[in-house]
C-alpha cells in the first residue's frame, strides 16, 4: 500500500514538474516521511480511542512536539520499529501519567536537570537530516532551552495533575531522544553536521 501511494505521487509529481534526480530523492523522502507520520497517527489514535485516554494522549501529543520540534533528537531505523516504540511513548505514558503525582521539590529539581540538558544537546540532528548551519543550530538550542523553562513553569503552577505531569515528562522524554548516550546505544552517529560540513568541505 505504501509503495502504491507513494509511486503514484511521484509519477503525478513527474510529469508536472521537471525536477533532477537529487530534487525527486528529496520529494520521495518526505513523502514517505509523511506516509509514515500519518498512518502511525491513524493506528496510536485508534488505540488511544480504544483504552479511553483518547483526551489525555492528544494533550501529551501535542505538549511534546511544541518541543520536539525545535530540539529534534533521533528518529527509528526502521518504520515498525517508530511504530512500536511511538506506541509505548504515547500511550503507555499518558497511563502512567494518569497514576502518579510528583511534588514541587522534585519538579524544580527534574526541571533544573533536564534544561542543562537541553543546553547542552539541542539540537540533535540525523545523518539524513544534519543541521549544517550554526545560527540555526544557536537559535533551535535558545528555543529548546526557553521552552524548556516555560514547560518546568507551568508544570509548578497548573493544578491539574495529569497536565502538569505532561510537561516535565516531555522533557524527560526529549532529552532522552537527543542525547548523545541514546544515539550511542542505538549506534547511530552523533552532531552530523561536523561530518556533513568536513565531508563536503564546507564553512559553518
Amino acid at each position: 500500500m505504501r509503495n502504491y501511494i507513494i509511486d503514484n505521487c511521484m509519477d503525478i509529481i513527474k510529469k508536472n514538474k521537471n525536477y533532477d534526480k537529487t530534487k525527486l530523492a528529496e520529494i520521495k523522502y518526505g513523502l514517505e516521511g509523511l506516509y509514515l507520520t500519518i498512518s502511525k497517527l491513524i493506528i496510536i489514535t485508534t488505540i488511544a480511542i480504544i483504552l479511553g485516554i483518547f483526551k489525555e494522549y492528544i494533550i501529551f501529543l501535542l505538549i511534546y512536539n511544541i518541543i520536539r520540534m525545535p530540539s529534534f533528537g533521533l528518529h527509528a531505523t526502521k518504520s515498525w520499529i517508530c511504530l512500536v516504540s511511538s506506541t509505548i511513548i504515547f500511550i503507555g505514558l499518558p497511563l502512567i501519567m494518569k497514576t502518579i503525582e510528583l511534588n514541587i521539590i522534585i519538579k524544580i529539581i527534574i526541571g533544573i536537570i533536564l534544561t542543562i540538558g537541553m543546553m547542552l544537546f539541542s539540537p540533535a540532528d540525523t545523518h539524513k537530516r544534519p543541521i549544517v548551519n550554526k545560527k540555526r543550530r544557536k537559535i533551535y538550542k535558545i528555543l529548546s532551552t526557553i521552552i524548556s523553562i516555560i514547560y518546568v513553569i507551568l508544570s509548578i503552577i497548573i493544578k491539574n495533575t495529569y497536565i502538569s505531569n505532561c510537561f516535565i515528562f516531555a522533557i524527560v522524554l526529549q532529552n532522552i531522544i537527543i542525547s548523545p548516550i541514546t544515539y550511542k546505544i542505538f549506534k547511530l552517529p552523533y552532531n552530523n553536521y561536523k561530518t556533513y560540513i568536513k565531508t563536503h568541505g564546507l564553512n559553518e
